[in-house]
């Protein structure tokens, strides 16, 4: 018996894993962490609400239940965005 080829990944934002310390986030094909540390809006949130994320014009991330959202570079360079939490 052989296999059908699998379809294309219709999914290009997914969250891969959640600890105590923070998630990882799988944007295509790269993975970022994201300690809540540095993202204190998703300290407590719960998995769904951490989960429903969308990832628009390539380049944006909105987590509408939690009314976040970040641009990809914040998360590749950092150090060029610098956040601060008051």
């Amino acid at each position: 018996m052989t296999s059908l080829t699998l379809g294309i990944n219709t999914s290009q934002v997914e969250v891969t894993n959640i600890d105590r310390f923070g998630f990882w986030l799988l944007v295509e094909d790269k993975e970022y962490f994201l300690p809540y540390e540095d993202f204190p809006w998703f300290r407590n949130a719960t998995i769904d609400q951490i989960s429903n994320v969308q990832l628009l014009h390539g380049n944006h991330l909105h987590w509408p239940t939690l009314d976040v959202d970040l641009c990809l570079d914040s998360l590749s360079k950092p150090e060029a965005f610098p956040m601060i939490y008051n």
